[in-house]
Formats: structure tokens, sequence, C-alpha cells
């Protein structure tokens, strides 16, 4: 086991990273940062922020020799940096799990390999592999293989000449073709597991997304049993084929009834936020004990819950640049305010979030979506 008050690595400081510091403090902990961001919202908390690129060799050497165990918040992170900082001081997760959720084409092949449920996909490496995809494949998505997150790096194709000019816009990037599926609804679970292989998953959410950015978590799913069950039972067997060590979170399509893998997160996941708030052991704080080596915390609900995003939009009143009216939502009981601190609003960029909870499922359903209201969030 790793103990206080030893010094742990986080490599990206945005707000994921800023509340595993904060969890880490309560427990006694230090942490330092590495992110380029001097704006970085939880290196402005840490103990030490090292403000240098990922592939800053230097710089790595120096974070390595004080640090007890390097984790991240940060899927884009490069899996040459975990597996650099691997030599010297335990990364969780690994270079090798962080490798395959950070590129759409491993991540699909990952999942058909281990005969895990996913949609009709094709690897696109060039115009050739688009003009041989299989016809049954449209209308479909195209999604670049890096970097592409918040509905980023995404175009709808009905066609093969769609795919085409779309490919173009990417400049040629590799890309997965995804069948475009009919949707019920989406649910995501947030786990951790530890290096011995236990898991704890935090119980299912219900997502709604704008613009493929997620808007309302609502925890529990209203779903099944045998739903939700499922969904813990494929997010376990996953982390379980990755030898995957740490939080993590699986986003899931129901369609037509059936549930499919979407996306896979190595690290702590946005609809996992209500944690904080509504279990027993929050996501971060299992962040930090599955880093460490302690005993994972109970990931049991105390209450109903309802995660709202806040986006930089609600700083703009057509041009004009305001301070949201907080007051509507410090005046709603049993909401639970969190600004992450990021030095400028912008269109789109996560600002913070608040989750309702309280004993009656909806009830607090309620009172959050009319705390969304009041704040001035518009539906699409």
């Amino acid at each position: 086991m790793i103990l206080p008050p030893a010094t742990l690595g986080m490599l990206g400081g945005g707000q994921l990273g800023r509340f595993f510091v904060t969890a880490a403090h309560e427990m006694g902990y230090q942490v330092w940062v590495l992110d380029p961001d001097k704006n970085s919202p939880a290196g402005l908390i840490a103990e030490r922020h090292f403000c240098d690129a990922y592939d800053d060799f230097a710089a790595l050497d120096e974070f390595a020799n004080g640090c007890a165990a390097i984790t991240t918040e940060f899927e884009n992170v490069p899996a040459e940096t975990l597996d650099y900082l691997a030599k010297f001081v335990p990364v969780r997760p690994s270079a090798a799990a962080v490798a395959i959720c950070q590129n759409r084409i491993a991540e699909k092949s990952f999942l058909r390999d281990n005969g895990l449920p996913h949609g009709p996909f094709a690897a696109i490496h060039g115009e050739d592999d688009i003009k041989k995809a299989d016809p049954s494949l449209f209308p479909a998505i195209l999604k670049v293989a890096r970097f592409g997150y918040d509905g980023k790096g995404q175009a709808t194709v009905n066609n093969c000449a769609e795919a085409l000019l779309a490919f173009a816009r990417f400049n040629g990037e590799a890309c997965v073709l995804e069948q475009r599926l009919t949707l019920d609804y989406e649910v995501s679970v947030v786990l951790a597991r530890d290096q011995h292989g236990q898991v704890q998953c935090f119980p299912t959410g219900e997502n709604q997304h704008t613009n493929g950015i997620l808007d309302v978590s609502i925890v529990p799913a209203r779903t099944t049993g045998c739903v939700k069950s499922d969904a813990e039972d494929v997010a376990a067997r996953i982390a379980e084929e990755l030898g995957y060590i740490g939080t993590m979170g699986v986003e899931f399509f129901v369609s037509r009834g059936r549930l499919i893998v979407n996306e896979m997160a190595p690290r702590p996941h946005n609809s996992g936020h209500y944690t904080v708030d509504a279990c027993v052991t929050s996501q971060f704080e299992q962040q930090v004990r599955a880093l460490c080596g302690l005993p994972l915390g109970e990931a049991r609900a105390h209450s109903p819950a309802v995660m709202v995003n806040l986006l930089g939009d609600l700083w703009f009143d057509g041009e004009r640049y305001r301070e949201p009216d907080w007051a509507r939502l410090h005046a709603v009981p049993n909401l639970k305010l969190h600004l992450y601190g990021k030095h400028h609003a912008r269109p789109g960029r996560k600002m913070g979030h608040f989750t309702v909870i309280g004993e009656d499922a909806a009830t607090v359903q309620q009172a959050a979506l009319a705390a969304r209201t009041a704040i001035g969030i518009k539906d699409a």
C-alpha cells in the first residue's frame, strides 16, 4: 500500500484531475499535476504544477522522481508517456489499457475480439476502405479514431459519397465507420477495479446528450433491473479483459432493447459526478484507492440523484459576458453546485455541474430539471 503523506502524480489538469486532487487531499496525500495549461484547474490546488508538455522527458523524469504512483484524468495523454513513467513508478491504469481506449479502431476491435456487445463498424484508413465498406452500414457515423470527444470529430453520413466527403474534411485521418443505430436510450456504468481484480460498480446511470455533450444523468437509470445488471456485468468484464486498475466509465446504447457498448473511458467519467454527493464512496476516492493499493470503498448510492452539466454558454447573454445567477441554484434544497475554476468560459466548455439528491427519485428529477430551466439551460 501507498499511504499518506505520499505524493501522487496526476497527468492532466482539468476538472477530473481537480476532483482527484481534492479526494487525495482529504485522504492525507499530496498531489503533483503535470499539464501544459498554465491555468489548469487541478494545478491550481495541487502542491506542485508542472506546466510542461506530456513528452517533455526532463520534466517527466523529475515528476516520476517525486511521485509514489501516477495516474491520469485524460485519455489523450500519450500512451508512450505512461509507458515511460512506468519504468520508474507504478502507473495505473497501464499504458496498454489506455492505448486501447484512446483509439476507436483499437477499442472496437477489442470489443469484437472479446465477444462483447458492439455495433457494426468498419476501420477506415483510406478512401478505399470506405468504398469497400458493407452498404448495410449506412446510414452511419464517421468518427476520427483519435482525439474526438463530446461530439467532436464526427459526421453523420448517409452513403458512401457523403462518407468520402467527411473523410476528406477530417484530413484523411484514420476513422471508424459505425452503423447509425436506432436508440431507445443511453446508459453508463462507472466502476473501479483494484490490483487484485476486485470490482465495485456504481449504480447504472441514464444519460441524455445535447449536441454530443452530456446534459443530464439520472440515477438510478429508468430501465429494467436486467439492463442494469447486464451493463454492470459487461463493464466489469471489459475491465478484467483490459487488466484495468483504476476508475473507468463505459457508455452503452440500448437499441431495440439490446445493450451495445458505445465507448470506454480510462478515467473517471462525467456521468459519474453524481457519486461525489450521492454515494458512500466517490469515483475519485476510488481512483485514489486503486492507485495506492487500498481496498476499494463501497459504491452504493445512498440517494437517488440527477446531475446536470453547466456549459460555458450560460456565461453569455447574446454577445455579453456575465456570471450566471447562482442564487437560483443555491435556493434549491439538496442541490449541490460544483464549479471547476476554469479560467475562461466558452460555448460548449464544461464549466461545472450540479447534482440534486433526495429520498424520492421522481421528486429529485423534477427539482433538477426545474433548476436546469431556472439557470437558463435551453432544450436543443
